[in-house]
Order: structure tokens, then sequence, then C-alpha cells
């Protein structure tokens, strides 16, 4: 019996989109290679933050199922690849994952089937790898016996005001057909589709999106430093600048950045012939600005025992939040491991609260959590919040903890030495 949807990967994009469409009355199949994630989807737990055990069972009762067996997607009527991509050493984008999907998928498709790529891209990625895998691998040719097109991903993990029902989808198909196939599906789960000129213009889209995002995060953070160094109270700056009601979008400073959204440079692409030969050279500044906040967090630390009299080696240091966005269980990327590597390294003794991280690991050695966080403030040297979870008291905190160095702007006003 055919299925309207298989979702090749079920994590961060993946799963969420299937829960969706699972809602919207949708006939959903979920593919994924990790058998534990399957065979827990299949008995009804999430591995996902963010999606409850009780959300998976309701997917199961209105007939979704996870498996492992890539023969299913020859039943879909559409296929969306979320499959997951990450920054490699060289700073190229890993899009094995992507590769591998689509190879699975080719040997399985069927004339008529829209295929969406959703994962994170370069400008090309559809047409110049996807879509020879598709073609060479199942012997159809897109645009012609398939449709084919690409749709950034634009979940925002913890945010309660806009998921994949609210949040307007851009679509570039590789032809005005794919592109309305593709919107015709997207329509029963979104209240609006945009449509690109193309693919490029789509993957393009997830490209601004993303820098947009590291850009202007990098702009606060040196502006954290500048105005620390000058004695202004940047948070300040930063509560009158955004009554101006055209021409800004307030963004704060933080210990680093992380997460899925990662910077993107089109230099560096996992094939030397589409190297452009130049860097994006703000986004490249803005990778070195926001890669060396955690040292700059770091050196705060220390100047802030040392103004009490205090060294790092040896400090009791107590960090809050390791998590890369508030209220999430997610660490992916976090600069919370960066910090916390670096006071090791200088010698302090570390321990860590998170609500929602009940173990943390820090260059192979696990990272001692405080049981109770008023008694591991009061007693810690240094108090560092790196995330500021919606649990957190900061105002007792900062009268429980001997110091408090506040990387988010989150305590009240003279309450706590602020970045």
């Amino acid at each position: 019996m055919p299925a309207d949807l298989a979702v090749i990967g079920l994590h961060h994009f993946g799963l969420p989109l299937a829960q969706s469409a699972t809602a919207a009355g949708i006939d959903v199949i979920g593919y994924d290679t990790d058998p534990a994630v399957t065979a827990g989807l299949n008995a009804g737990r999430s591995h996902l933050d963010g999606l409850t055990a009780a959300e998976v069972r309701r997917m199961l009762a209105t007939g979704f199922r996870a498996t492992g067996d890539p023969a299913v997607l020859g039943r879909a009527r559409t296929a969306v690849i979320c499959a997951p991509t990450s920054l490699g050493e060289d700073r190229a984008l890993d899009l094995s994952a992507v590769t591998e999907a689509a190879r699975t998928l080719a040997a399985h498709l069927r004339p008529h089937t829209t295929v969406v790529l959703e994962s994170t891209a370069y400008p090309g990625t559809t047409e110049e790898i996807l879509r020879p895998i598709l073609e060479h691998g199942s012997g159809l040719r897109a645009g012609r016996d398939f449709h084919l097109a690409y749709s950034p991903g634009r979940l925002d993990p913890g945010n309660r005001h806009h998921g994949i029902a609210n949040t307007p989808k851009v679509i570039g198909g590789l032809t005005s057909a794919c592109t309305e196939a593709a919107a015709a599906f997207y329509g029963r789960l979104t209240e609006r589709v945009v449509r690109a000129r193309g693919p490029r213009e789509a993957e393009a889209v997830k490209l601004l999106e993303t820098n947009y995002r590291q850009v202007n995060i990098a702009l606060v953070n040196e502006m954290a430093v500048f105005c620390h160094d000058a004695g202004i109270d940047l948070w300040d700056v930063i509560r009158c600048a955004e009554t101006k009601p055209f021409g800004f979008q307030a963004f704060r400073p933080g210990p680093g950045v992380g997460g899925h959204g990662f910077a993107l440079d089109p230099n560096y692409l996992s094939y030397p012939a589409r190297t452009l030969g130049y860097p994006l050279r703000m986004v490249e500044l803005a990778q070195e600005v926001n890669g060396r906040m955690p040292r700059y967090v770091v050196q705060r630390c220390a100047a802030l025992l040392n103004e009490h009299g205090k060294s790092v080696r040896g400090a009791r240091v107590l960090l809050l939040g390791v998590t890369y966005k508030a209220d999430v269980a997610d660490d992916e990327g976090a600069p919370a491991r960066e910090v916390a590597s670096r006071l090791l390294d200088l010698g302090a003794s570390l321990s860590y609260h998170d609500p929602y991280v009940p173990d943390w690991r820090v260059l192979d050695r696990p990272v001692p959590r405080a049981d109770s966080l008023w008694e591991a403030a009061a007693d810690a040297d240094l108090t560092v919040l790196l995330q500021h979870h919606r649990t957190y008291d900061l105002q007792g905190l900062a009268v429980k903890a001997q110091l408090l160095l506040d990387t988010r702007g989150a305590t009240p006003a003279g309450a706590a030495a602020r970045l």
C-alpha cells in the first residue's frame, strides 16, 4: 500500500517533520539506519529533546512507523531527505549522510515521486550531487520522471511560538513542475509556501539565514569585549537600541555559538571543482570572533577570581547550563565544553549543573554534577552562567554565590559580573 511521505533521517529536523505530517493526517514512514532510533520510536520512546513519549505514541496511533528497511521507500509518493550534516575539521560541510541517503532512495525510487532535500547544503548540492546519484541509481530522469526540489529547514528547537505550521516554507524545484509538486505537499503542513526561482536560490536562503545569525552575534560579541574594556554597560546599550522601530534587530552576546545552525562559507566545499577561490570575508571573520568567545570567558573568570585574591588553579568553579540553547537538552557544539576544558587546563576544580543534562564529560572525563544548586553555588569560588534556563532563579543565585559571572545578561543589573 503506498504511503504519502517517507522521511529519511529521524533526528533534529526529520522527526519533527514526521510528527507534523502525521498530525496533518498524512501517512508517514520514517527511515533511519540507526536500529536504536527506529526500535525506540516504534516502542513509543523519543530520543529527541522537545518530542515527548506521549507525542510519539500519538504518532504511532495514527499510523506512523519507523524502519531501517529501505524497501519501504519505494512506497512513498513524497520522500524528504533530512540526513544530518556537520562541519569537518577542514570546515567543509560533510554531506556523506546525504549522499548515502540518496543512494538508498535511488535504488527504490519510482516514477512520479517528489524528492525534497531539507538537509543543510551548499548552493548547487541538489543539482550537482543529489540529482546525479538519484538518476544513476534509479534510471529515471529528474524533472521528467520524478520531481526534485530543495527546501531549507527552518526549525527552531524549543521555540514555543513558531513551528512548522506557522513558519513559511521556502521551496525551489528543478523545474516549475517540481516546485509545484513540492508546494502541493508542503501546503498540507504549513500556512504559507514561498516559491524560490530554483534549488540554488532555495539553498542560498539557508546560507543567508544561517550566516545572518552568525555575523550579528559576532558583532555583539565584539561589542561586549569593547564595552567591558571601556567601562560601558553593553546590556543597557542593547536595551536602549532595541527601542528603535526600524533598521535594528537586537542580538545578544554569549560565551560562543553552538547548535545545528553553523556558519557556512561556500568557499569550503566538499568537492574542489566548485570552490569560489575566495571566502566570504564577513562569515570568516564572524567565525573567528565567535570562536574566540570561550577563551574570552575564561579570561574574565581568571580576572574576576584575581580581583578577589584567588587563582584559577585550585578554584572551585560551578558552570550553570551546558546546552547550546536555553531550555533544550541538546549540547551539540555548545561553547560550555571549550570553556570547561580551558578551565581544567588552568587547574580549576569543576562541577556543573543543568536540569536537562544528567551526565556530562569534558576531555574524556566526567564532570561532577551538583545535586543541590544552592549549596553548590554557595560552596564554589566562582559560578558561571553559560546558559539561562527558565528554571534558574538568578536573583536568588546571585545572593547565594560567592562570585557570579553572567555571560547571558540575565541577572538583574548590579547583581553579578556580566559579560
